[in-house]
């Protein structure tokens, strides 16, 4: 009788901790990835806070395109001098953010 106990106890603790690692890692999961909204804008639309920022970070590379969201966040795919692109994001203030990957 103590046996079967301890194991429906043992079954229903693993049961639980499993369902708790899914809900914790759908919260992972940045927003900005779920809700991937960015329209693509032409370069003279990126404010001058961005440019100067792009031009101190990047000097020696192109802008391959630019994007931006419905919250002013801009997406940028950065054309480096070795021909390799980078993906970066930056607010309308010349701020860097990062994302998270998963």
């Amino acid at each position: 009788m103590k046996r079967y106990m301890i194991i429906s106890l043992l079954a229903i603790g693993l049961t639980m901790n499993v369902k708790a690692m899914y809900s914790q890692n759908d919260s992972l999961i940045p927003k900005e990835r779920i809700n991937d909204d960015y329209k693509k804008i032409p370069s003279s639309e990126l404010t001058p806070a961005v440019v100067e920022e792009i031009l101190k970070e990047y000097p020696t590379s192109k802008l391959g395109a630019a994007y931006r969201n419905s919250r002013g966040v801009f997406k940028l795919i950065m054309v480096l001098k070795s021909g390799t692109r980078r993906t970066v994001y930056i607010d309308p203030y010349g701020n860097w953010i990062t994302k998270k990957t998963k």
